[in-house]
């Protein structure tokens, strides 16, 4: 359903978030990266993000698992945006920092404990995570797309099931994102 959506609506989908302006996010979670240290894009959309962390000189590897958006994002990038799913996430302590904005939000809650488990794995220890969900509780769907909401007690409780990360810090944004009037919750995790 989710991915469909991504498929017939790709270039639209570019079209309004490759320009958001998401520099006070990127502040938030690169002060915690070494220079040149290496970031995954996880769920990496447009592109937009990782293009971003190149540009600061970050090493970034991305992925995505709609081969319109993966498309997309290579073309915007220049970068070997590889096409995969969370499920296929089988790094082993390799990243200094993994980026995942807005894209957890689409794994049912059943599946996130096991995908942020994958994503855990692949951070080196004292490495970073930045993740965003919209805020809420339970499980919808809107548009064609699933969508999990959590709030900080829920998002903690997730991340704490996980056992070698601790929160940094839980924040409130208002969507960037012109003429949207969503709240989203956004957290830095970092791995024991």
């Amino acid at each position: 359903m989710t991915l469909k959506y991504y498929q017939d609506n790709a270039q639209t989908f570019f079209d309004g978030t490759v320009n958001v302006d998401m520099s006070s996010l990127y502040e938030t979670f690169t002060k915690y990266l070494a220079p040149g240290a290496r970031v995954l894009d996880a769920g990496c959309g447009s592109g937009r993000d990782a293009k971003a962390f190149l540009e600061m000189g970050y090493r970034v590897e991305a992925f995505d698992a709609s081969s319109a958006m993966v498309e997309l994002a290579r073309e915007y990038t220049g970068l070997p945006v590889q096409l995969m799913t969370f499920a296929d996430v089988d790094w082993k302590e390799e990243f200094d920092g993994i980026w995942c904005c807005a894209s957890l939000l689409h794994v049912p809650a059943v599946e996130l404990p096991g995908v942020m488990q994958r994503l855990a794995d692949a951070l080196k220890p004292g490495g970073v995570w930045y993740v965003s969900f919209k805020y809420g509780d339970g499980e919808r769907e809107v548009d064609g797309r699933r969508f999990t909401d959590m709030d900080e007690v829920e998002l903690r409780t997730f991340l704490e099931e996980i056992g070698r990360v601790d929160v940094i810090e839980f924040w409130k944004t208002q969507d960037k994102r012109p003429h949207m009037n969503e709240i989203w919750i956004n957290g830095i995790v970092q791995k024991r």
